[in-house]
Formats: C-alpha cells, structure tokens, sequence
C-alpha cells in the first residue's frame, strides 16, 4: 500500500530536523537527501509497528502543522508493503545440494554455509548492504 506522506524539514546549524506531523514524530539527517531518506525510514518504521499492532495507518494530512517561512514543505511517500518486504530479516531454511566431495572440503574449512549462500545472492541480485 503506497502513500504520500508530508513532511516539514527545518535547517539548522548541524543538520536538518524533520517533524511529520501525520504521526506525530520527527527524524533528523545530515543534509537533505539524507533528511528526505530519514522521514521515508522514520515512517516505514512506524507504520509497520502500527500494522503489526493492529492500528490504523493515519491518514495523509490528517494533522495540521504550522509552517514557518524558512520552512521546507514537502512531501515523502512511503510503500509499506515494499518497506516490510525490505526490513523482513527473518531467517528462511532452505534446502540446497552440493557434491560430497565439496562438502567435506567446507566442513574442513569452516566454511558458514549459511553465510556463504546469503553473499552470493546479494552478489548475483547486485544488492548492496
């Protein structure tokens, strides 16, 4: 479910300070890009705890908030079941085959099978992290 979420993102001496209102909380980044990222993350967060909860995602402005002249106003939009799918570190058995052979040499190794299998799916999905 895909929403579109404002935001108001003040300049300070330091950083950047997000408020969004809709959920009553407020992030920070270290310029804009990063404060933009940090509400998108800031509402991700909440908004599955609300789902998991069994709370109602707020709507968008569903708050009013006042807004100052030197007051960036803009808006952020969040897909929470992207977001979910993404933060889900759940571990996942999976049943794979190798030869016997190279087997005994990873065992012999020390090889963390587990661990070797989840870098080379990052590295043939090209995903950093």
């Amino acid at each position: 479910m895909r929403k579109v979420y404002p935001i108001i993102i003040k300049e300070t001496k330091s950083d950047y300070y997000v408020r969004i209102p809709d959920f009553d909380i407020a992030t920070q980044g270290t310029d804009l890009a990063d404060a933009i990222f940090m509400a998108r993350d800031a509402i991700g967060l909440v908004g599955i705890d609300m789902e998991d909860d069994g709370k109602s995602l707020p709507e968008p402005y569903s708050k009013e908030e006042t807004i100052e002249d030197e007051d960036i106003y803009t808006l952020v939009d969040i897909d929470f079941d992207e977001y979910r799918r993404k933060h889900d570190n759940r571990s996942v058995r999976k049943n794979c085959t190798i030869p016997s052979w190279l087997n005994e040499e990873a065992i012999k190794a020390e090889i963390n099978f587990s661990k070797v299998l989840q870098e080379a799916l990052l590295n043939q999905l090209n995903i950093q992290r």
